[in-house]
């Protein structure tokens, strides 16, 4: 059985690319397009995701509120985040990794550098 990921990100476009990129590595996609969703899929797959990729910019809740919601309500313990984001700025980046984030990676991505990153963090699909 593929490994799911959870990729929240509000761009369709960003959302199709990253999913065909994984999907056509081996990996199981699921969907949320901002942060809010992103909590109610974290809940919905309990211990069946192997990692999580959100954006940090997305509407309803950003990344960063989305990861101190999951923290704060242990829904993602031992579930690995990478953020995807166009943010690059210190300061965000620390703030995320405090609320769980294990990685970070600025858009646009080169695909094998995401890629690795998903298997480094979620292992092989």
């Amino acid at each position: 059985m593929a490994k799911k990921i959870l990729l929240v990100e509000d761009s369709n476009t960003v959302r199709q690319q990253v999913g065909i990129l994984l999907s056509g590595a081996g990996y199981s996609i699921v969907e949320a397009d901002n942060g809010r969703d992103a909590v109610a899929a974290v809940s919905a797959h309990k211990g069946d995701l192997a990692m999580i990729i959100a954006d940090v910019n997305m509407p309803v809740m950003n990344g960063i509120e989305m990861l101190e919601s999951l923290r704060d309500n242990g829904l993602a313990s031992g579930v690995p985040i990478l953020m995807l984001t166009t943010e690059g700025q210190p300061e965000l980046i620390d703030k995320a990794r405090k609320a769980g984030a294990k990685g970070w990676i600025i858009k646009p991505f080169k695909p094998d550098l995401l890629l690795a990153a998903v298997k480094k963090l979620a292992g092989e699909p």
